[in-house]
């Protein structure tokens, strides 16, 4: 019989060769090289939140699983990131078998609560409460044969944005787009938009939390190959007007954090950087743009196909799993209620919208 055992450690306490092992475990499970589920990210999370663990199951001295995770008040666990991680769950070698809630007592956690939990993952799928979609835009074949698909899917959407960008260069300035750009400042225009577009919108603002600022800071400066930050700007007239900050790994950008200037919003600058930034992601081996769950109509306008991710927890009988139901569950289960609902759902975002204008006055 293999012998296995669980050591916990924070991610910056993982070395080179547990980085080579987990990615060689991803690798190994044909899952897409999301990286949000990449160790570079998960350690730049536990820069910023002491609570970040990493727990890793060996078998005969061999790392065989990884499971990145926050631990909080009376053990009830997070996935790593969650509220900004688009894909969450283990990286578990094929054919490991493990309980989940006895994966969880060896970590100390009395609840694990997952947002975008990855499709796959076998072990806490059974655990899940909701199931969501996440849009992707399958450029694999090049950007040619991906624009033949946007024509024959969404007529006029190519034609009426190519014409906004003329538009754009006509009435403010030369256009011009950066891919990969290392602009400090232009980083800081799309959080001070981010979070006006939250506000405004009535969602909690990511970017008043000094933890995400600081993540999407290291990560810009990241040159990991594997995993790291990628930022990109249209410019009109010398000014950025629109960027992405995103998650990129050798084959698939996670959309993350798109924004504009709402100055330039009758020429559709985001539009005109997602074609662009679309275009130039094909050129660059990228053969997969996740666009992240959640509702929007340029995803469905973008999208060839879907993906299902979970919202769920797996919750141990033990009072902090306890606690945990009591705190969460009737938020979860609401969402669920009004999610279901289209007509619903529709009222509550223009309720949260006028509270957005509201606190702006």
């Amino acid at each position: 019989m293999p012998r296995k055992h669980l050591l916990v450690l924070r991610p910056d306490e993982l070395g080179p060769g547990e980085h080579k092992a987990w990615r060689h475990l991803r690798g190994e499970s044909g899952a897409p090289e999301n990286p949000f589920l990449d160790p570079a990210f998960t350690t730049a999370v536990g820069h910023g939140r002491p609570g970040a663990r990493v727990a890793v199951l060996h078998e005969d001295g061999t790392p065989v699983g990884f499971f990145p995770y926050e631990k909080g008040p009376l053990g009830q666990g997070r996935a790593i990131g969650l509220g900004v991680s688009d894909s969450q769950g283990a990286v578990l070698r094929p054919g490991i078998r493990v309980d989940p809630r006895r994966l969880l007592a060896a970590c100390g956690l009395s609840s694990w609560e997952f947002d975008n939990l990855e499709a796959g993952q076998h072990l806490f799928v059974p655990h899940a409460t909701e199931r969501l979609s996440s849009p992707v835009v399958d450029i694999g074949e090049g950007f040619a044969s991906y624009t033949g698909l946007l024509r024959a899917n969404a007529p006029g959407f190519l034609k009426q944005t190519l014409a906004k960008e003329r538009r754009l260069a006509r009435q403010v300035g030369e256009v011009r787009f950066v891919y990969d750009a290392r602009d400090p400042d232009a980083l800081r225009a799309l959080m001070r938009w981010k979070s006006a577009q939250y506000r405004r919108t009535g969602r909690r603002d990511r970017f008043a939390q000094p933890w995400i600022t600081a993540l999407v800071e290291r990560l810009a400066r990241g040159d990991d190959p594997e995993c790291r930050g990628l930022l990109s700007v249209l410019y009109a007239a010398g000014r950025p007007v629109a960027a992405h900050f995103g998650l990129r790994s050798p084959t698939v950008l996670a959309w993350w954090f798109p924004a504009y200037d709402r100055d330039y919003g009758k020429y559709s600058p985001g539009l005109v950087l997602h074609l662009r930034m679309l275009e130039a992601a094909a050129a660059d081996g990228i053969r997969t743009v996740d666009l992240g769950s959640g509702p929007a109509r340029y995803k469905d306008s973008l999208k060839t196909r879907e993906l299902p991710v979970y919202g769920g927890a797996v919750v141990r009988p033990v009072p902090g799993g306890a606690a945990y139901r009591l705190s969460r569950e009737p938020a979860r289960a609401a969402r669920r209620f009004v999610s279901d609902r289209p007509r619903l759902a529709g009222a509550a975002r223009r309720a949260l919208e006028g509270v957005g204008r509201l606190r702006d006055r």
